[in-house]
């Protein structure tokens, strides 16, 4: 075993993914992060949130003192990190193919000059780090790069094909080998069923050829027009890293508990599919010309939601799963220390009003894009207003999922009336048939009720809750509700009191945690969909170049690959919580559109 491991700054990660998995491999060539063979199966490695001990797979030049760059191949998720050492430089290529029977991970050592000595490194731990599998070596034959080691635990069988010699040290599997200019070494790691023989050898250049096609033709369907269009299409091919082909779900990042405050208890799961992300994905994917997407995350939405709207969840797995029981892994140490480690994710069971105007907003707006609407659509909406019409009354635990107790969040109250408002509309522009003089009562009282108790005439502005003093940045989305007009002397009173009481360092935080409002200690990173929601509220205001100016900053925090996790700590100017983050992303996208037409449709209203 190699020296004791820390996992790398979250933002020295990259994406892989072959859109059902996806693994970070670190600029240091070390794969942390992998589950298999979903998005939210239990990790193979999980360095990333404990040690070595926990699994990862290295391949990197022995020499430690070896620097590196990297990028994506063009515009897809093939990642090309290049190595140099004092004897010489090599590129180690890392895929994961698509559309295959099975996961795989190729890596592709390719030697540029010189001659680099080498290390894989792999050390296989299932069960979230856990389980040490029984390994075997697999039957030669006149191949060499189909022979390797198949490892079993349980129901998960991963095998590893090289031509290198493989020798266990240490409860890991090492090879050492020399790569000189012009030569090609390869490994395929891939995953099947335990019952079943292990996959087989794949023809890796037609894998990287057909992977490399993939990608290509994919972008290629981006239709956006405008500035920072490459900017663009990484996050775009980011959301498409994350997304389940079979089931069209998108998980809001691929990762579980990177820490929200470095060393602290923020630590959440977030390899699930949030309803709260669904008008603004939508919104992102039309604007992009991406259809096809947009409509699978349209029918996702339909499927994991039907049944009885009471029992309407936050979140759902990636094939509309509702048992997402939260618990705590004893034997991971976390992120750089940051414990606990959760998987599953307890608020999947909070009452959260806002997700009846997100889910009746995504509805609208696929209504007005014309997309095949599944013939129980409009029935299922009008269940889901029914429901709310009797609730919209109860406190929650608000958009940010808050660990502290119910209150009456300002937001929540706002997002109700939302999905009167796009209902009531839907209604009278398609004829459907509806209550309409009955739910007009109902939008109007919930108008009313908001204006009266959520706006606090002292501070000048709408408030996190009724009758409360704190602001949250959710409150910066009133205006797009079309709850308001953006030039009302109440939302411009709102813009200034989160720019004065919740912006740090140019940045802003979703709220202010020492009011204990969500139930848990320390504090947390500037959020940064929130902000991106800023840049849209100078947009709107005719701000525009603080709009482009702060849009600019938020540039600045990606990674060299493009990449945002949720939320930037300005103290310690490090990405921290989940990544890559979806809703990152999709903010970006939605920034960019509006900073382009100069304008910010109301949520659920299509861009021009």
């Amino acid at each position: 075993m190699s020296v004791v491991y820390t996992p790398l700054p979250i933002e020295a990660y990259g994406l892989i993914g072959d859109c059902t998995s996806c693994a970070l491999v670190g600029r240091n060539g070390s794969i942390d992060w992998l589950c298999w063979p979903r998005f939210d199966s239990p990790a193979c490695f999980a360095a990333l949130v404990g040690s070595e001990e926990n699994g990862r797979w290295l391949v990197a030049p022995e020499d430690a003192g070896a620097t590196s760059s990297r990028a994506y191949r063009d515009s897809g998720l093939i990642l090309e990190t290049l190595f140099t050492t004092p004897t010489g430089t090599v590129a180690v290529i890392d895929f994961m193919p698509v559309n295959s029977q099975f996961s795989s991970i190729i890596r592709l050592v390719e030697g540029r000059s010189g001659t680099v000595a080498m290390r894989s490194e792999l050390v296989l731990r299932f069960d979230y780090g856990n389980s040490v599998p029984w390994v075997t070596r697999l039957p030669e034959g006149p191949d060499p790069q189909a022979q390797g080691i198949a490892a079993v635990a349980g129901p998960s069988l991963v095998a590893l094909r090289t031509a290198v010699t493989l020798r266990g040290e240490g409860m890991a599997t090492v090879g050492q080998f020399s790569v000189r200019q012009g030569e090609r070494v390869s490994f395929a790691l891939s995953h099947g069923p335990s019952h079943l023989p292990p996959p087989p050898p794949l023809d890796l250049a037609a894998e990287l050829e057909r992977t490399d096609r993939f990608w290509r033709d994919w972008s290629a369907r981006f239709a956006y027009d405008g500035p920072y269009r490459d900017v663009a299409l990484r996050s775009m091919i980011t959301l498409k890293g994350l997304t389940f082909a079979a089931t069209g779900g998108i998980v809001a990042a691929a990762t579980t508990s990177l820490p929200e405050e470095l060393g602290g208890e923020r630590n959440w799961d977030y390899r699930y599919c949030w309803l709260r992300d669904a008008t603004l994905t939508l919104m992102a994917m039309m604007a992009g010309g991406l259809f096809e997407e947009a409509r699978s995350w349209r029918d996702w939405l339909h499927r994991s939601i039907a049944g009885s709207p009471g029992q309407i969840q936050i979140m759902y797995g990636l094939a509309g799963e509702r048992n997402l029981v939260e618990w705590e892994v004893p034997w991971l140490a976390g992120y750089q220390g940051a414990k606990p480690v959760r998987v599953g994710n307890g608020a999947a069971g909070q009452l959260q009003l806002d997700v009846f105007g997100e889910v009746v907003t995504a509805l609208h707006l696929a209504r007005q894009e014309n997309l095949r609407e599944p013939g129980h659509g409009w029935s299922l909406q009008v269940a889901l207003v029914e429901h709310l019409e009797q609730i919209w009354r109860e406190p929650d635990e608000g958009m940010w999922e808050v660990r502290g107790g119910r209150q009456h969040f300002t937001v929540s109250k706002v997002f109700a009336w939302m999905a009167f408002d796009r209902t009531i509309r839907d209604a009278e522009e398609y004829g459907m048939e509806a209550p309409l003089e009955r739910w007009r009562g109902v939008r109007d009282e919930i108008h009313a009720t908001i204006c009266r108790d959520g706006y606090n005439e002292s501070k000048g502005c709408f408030t996190q809750a009724f009758g409360s003093e704190a602001l949250d940045a959710g409150l910066l989305l009133i205006a797009r509700t079309g709850f308001l007009p953006s030039h009302d002397p109440r939302i411009l009173g709102t813009v200034a009191a989160v720019e004065r009481e919740l912006v740090e360092d140019g940045f802003v935080l979703r709220y202010r945690t020492e009011s204990a409002i969500d139930g848990l200690h320390g504090r947390e990173g500037a959020f940064l969909a929130c902000t991106f929601w800023l840049v849209d509220a100078y947009v709107a205001l005719g701000r525009h170049d603080e709009a482009r100016s702060l849009f600019e900053r938020l540039l600045g925090l990606t990674n060299d690959l493009g990449l945002l996790a949720e939320e930037y700590d300005p103290r310690a100017r490090r990405q921290v919580g989940n990544f890559p983050q979806a809703f990152s992303h999709v903010g970006l996208i939605n920034s960019l559109l509006h900073l382009r037409d100069g304008t910010v449709p109301q949520r659920g209203e299509a861009a021009e």
